[in-house]
């Protein structure tokens, strides 16, 4: 029987680079193809977001990371080329769809992510008491990857906020 050690030395060399996929950079290749993109910029991230400990269900079954990203707030919610700014998406062929919380969730299976964003932005409830809105941001990288950005506007810190994962669905 091996021991732990060869088969992690087999892991390591079945893994290793075997140079077929030259044109992708090393960030894409550390990344897991996907574009390197940005979710925090500030050293204030509410510790609603982190603590959410729930995996977005898809091939790869990814962790839901914080997002809190500076930005005009009461200009109102980014269009879908202004967040491509907002998380310095470096590619040219991106796509962008605003979805509905309902349209990403039709089996309510993240309502505990929803209820943190909304817990993160005004403890649930803007200024007006109404349910603090919240939009769901499909960032496409190609036909099999996609990030998830739930969030919401917090006005007060001129940020968006939330919880974003990344999917691959084939």
């Amino acid at each position: 029987m091996s021991s732990d050690a060869d088969y992690a030395a087999f892991l390591g060399q079945a893994n290793q680079d075997t140079g077929a996929a030259k044109t992708s950079s090393s960030e894409d290749k550390q990344s897991g193809g996907f574009a390197s993109t940005k979710a925090v910029d500030t050293d204030d991230v509410p510790g609603a977001l982190k603590a959410v400990d729930m995996v977005y269900t898809s091939e790869s079954d990814e962790p839901f990371e914080p997002v809190s990203l500076q930005c005009d707030a009461s200009k109102g919610w980014p269009d879908e080329k202004q967040f491509l700014s907002l998380i310095d998406h470096p590619g040219k062929d991106a796509q962008v769809s605003i979805l509905a919380p309902d349209e990403f969730d039709p089996k309510d299976r993240y309502g505990e992510v929803m209820q943190a964003v909304q817990a993160a932005v005004g403890g649930g409830r803007g200024a007006d008491g109404d349910k603090v809105p919240v939009k769901v941001y499909q960032v496409t990288h190609d036909k099999t990857r996609a990030e998830y950005y739930v969030v919401a506007l917090d006005k007060k810190g001129s940020r968006i906020m939330g919880l974003k994962a990344r999917s691959v669905e084939t």
